[in-house]
């Protein structure tokens, strides 16, 4: 079953739209850290998902987006590694960002205004009490390679074919192309998109292209599978490869971990290689309390 708020079609012939409303009252994100991760755990223990099939991994899709984007691009990351009752958590670890100028957190707004007005049954359509704390979770079943994986991944919103049935739509903003800006959107967001989606099993992206001042120019509506044959003649990226790269990490990662302990995954300057760390802090507080839960279900 799939609940999200349901994609507005009609956003595909919107012009001119100004993105920039409703940001004097927005609520931005806030850093949950662990707990976010708790909700996703009691979900997968209501489910019994853990006692009734063999997982290696849970995590949330961040994390994986972070891996296989690895394979071409060098940007710094961390995550938590914790094996228990041989399966590895992957928590999320959020690094420490400088703080926002006005036009970044604008920028950012964008985003989330796009989103907003794309989607029905949202906030109000000037934009008004938009909330980035309030999102839609999949909890996710798939394969990577030998490894079962159990992820939870944020949804933008569905469609529904003409017999009912429903499916995921990503939702992205980016600066209208030039000219000279073409590749590097191809090389980075593309990727980026097709990641994202690929991984969740999401058919549709639905990309809203801004000026610089916040007004939306037009809207792009591209199939996951056909963004791959997009950059292929180029040889930007291979999806492929990225795959292929993310299932070496997780063969290595499930074989050198071992029980009862706790790690950190980085990648960091200078972008030459993968290490893996023993934490300094203990195993988060919602992934022990899991592990007990499940330990007295089994019983």
């Amino acid at each position: 079953m799939i609940a999200a708020w349901l994609f507005k079609r009609e956003i595909c012939e919107y012009r001119g739209a100004d993105l920039n409303k409703g940001f004097e009252s927005y609520i931005e994100k806030r850093d949950l850290g662990s707990e976010g991760f708790g909700d996703l755990l009691a979900c997968i223990r209501n489910s019994n998902i853990l006692l009734q099939n063999t997982i290696h991994f849970v995590t949330y899709r961040n994390n994986l987006n972070k891996i296989l984007a690895t394979a071409y691009l060098r940007e710094p990351w961390k995550m938590g590694v914790h094996k228990r009752r041989g399966v590895v958590y992957l928590d999320v670890h959020k690094l420490p960002e400088r703080p926002k100028s006005e036009v970044e957190r604008k920028r950012c707004y964008w985003g989330y205004s796009f989103e907003n007005l794309a989607t029905e049954n949202s906030f109000s359509d000037d934009g008004r009490g938009i909330d980035a704390n309030v999102e839609f979770c999949s909890v996710i079943k798939t394969k990577l390679g030998a490894h079962r994986i159990v992820m939870g991944a944020e949804m933008d919103c569905c469609d529904a074919t003409d017999d009912g049935r429903r499916f995921y739509v990503e939702l992205k903003t980016s600066r209208e192309l030039e000219y000279h800006t073409v590749e590097a959107y191809e090389k980075e967001k593309l990727l980026r998109f097709w990641i994202q989606s690929f991984l969740a099993g999401v058919p549709y992206v639905v990309v809203g292209f801004r000026n610089d001042a916040g007004i939306l120019v037009r809207t792009e509506r591209l199939r996951t599978k056909d963004i791959t044959q997009k950059v292929k003649a180029k040889n930007y990226w291979q999806g492929g490869v990225c795959l292929a790269f993310a299932d070496e990490v997780l063969c290595w990662l499930y074989g050198t971990v071992k029980e009862n302990e706790d790690y950190v995954l980085q990648f960091v300057h200078p972008f030459n290689r993968l290490e893996l760390l023993r934490a300094q802090s203990p195993c988060p507080e919602a992934i022990t309390l899991h592990v007990q839960q499940l330990s007295g279900a089994a019983d």
